[in-house]
């Protein structure tokens, strides 16, 4: 029996009208070595009402705070650091578990002790048509070198070792969307940490996000770039654009993908 432990964090804030579907996608993971940690920024709606509704449903394994924070990355490194899993990795609240056996994927994964990193397909949605997908990504094809263009792994789908955050450090505050790209290319490019891609969907996400609206994708390149410089990779906005025509294919080929 594969005895990783997996813990999965929510960051939070006025989510209540849509969190349920998150909590809900991991109380219906079959594989039951895991934990729950919610980190809410002291909502002013119901969420805490919802989380005190669920917390029994977990039989132990969900913990919640409710406090102030500094923004989204300050709140998941609260959440990392209160895990105690072998493997950590996020659920937003806004998203949901694709299938039930996301986390069994996650571990098998992670049998093999010298893969440090995992990470896999994203199914993603506009909130108005949820049954299309609007894009789907399948990462096979990602290699270190290609943060340099502004691309990377689907970060929803992206867990680690816990060790690794210990080492080579959390998200780094400063950033507005990007803080995310620089992690992965901290851990993938900079350190070379041992990763596998599996082809299974982990998640849906909606496509409502800030980092999706187009008047901050610009903003999101220039942190990109930023997050190059400060670990000593060259690139620039142009070179930054090119991602986009990986972008494509996903657009075209993803709206039957399952």
């Amino acid at each position: 029996m594969n005895s990783t432990k997996i813990s999965i964090i929510t960051a939070t804030f006025n989510r209540g009208y849509i969190i349920k579907d998150a909590i809900e996608g991991v109380l219906r993971q079959k594989y039951k070595n895991y934990e729950y940690i919610i980190v809410d920024g002291k909502s002013k709606d119901n969420t805490v009402d919802i989380l005190k509704e669920y917390e029994p449903k977990f039989e132990g394994r969900m913990k919640w705070i409710s406090e102030p924070d500094e923004g989204l990355y300050d709140a998941i490194n609260k959440g990392f650091k209160m895990a105690t899993g072998d493997v950590v990795g996020i659920i937003n609240s806004d998203d949901y578990f694709h299938c039930d056996d996301v986390f069994d994927t996650i571990a098998d994964g992670f049998s093999d002790t010298s893969i440090q990193v995992v990470f896999g397909n994203e199914r993603i949605i506009n909130p108005e048509n949820p049954d299309v997908n609007y894009r789907f990504e399948a990462p096979w094809y990602f290699r270190p070198w290609m943060f340099r263009i502004g691309l990377e792994p689907p970060h929803p789908t992206f867990y680690a070792r816990r060790e690794l955050f210990e080492k080579w450090g959390y998200y780094k505050m400063g950033y507005v969307i990007s803080a995310d790209f620089e992690l992965m290319m901290r851990f993938l490019y900079i350190h070379k940490a041992k990763y596998k891609y599996i082809n299974h969907t982990f998640l849906t996400f909606r496509n409502s996000g800030i980092s999706t609206n187009s008047s901050n994708r610009h903003m999101m390149n220039k942190e990109i770039v930023r997050a190059c410089a400060v670990n000593h990779i060259w690139t620039c906005i142009p070179l930054v654009y090119l991602k986009y025509f990986f972008k494509i294919p996903e657009l075209w080929f993803g709206k039957n993908r399952k």
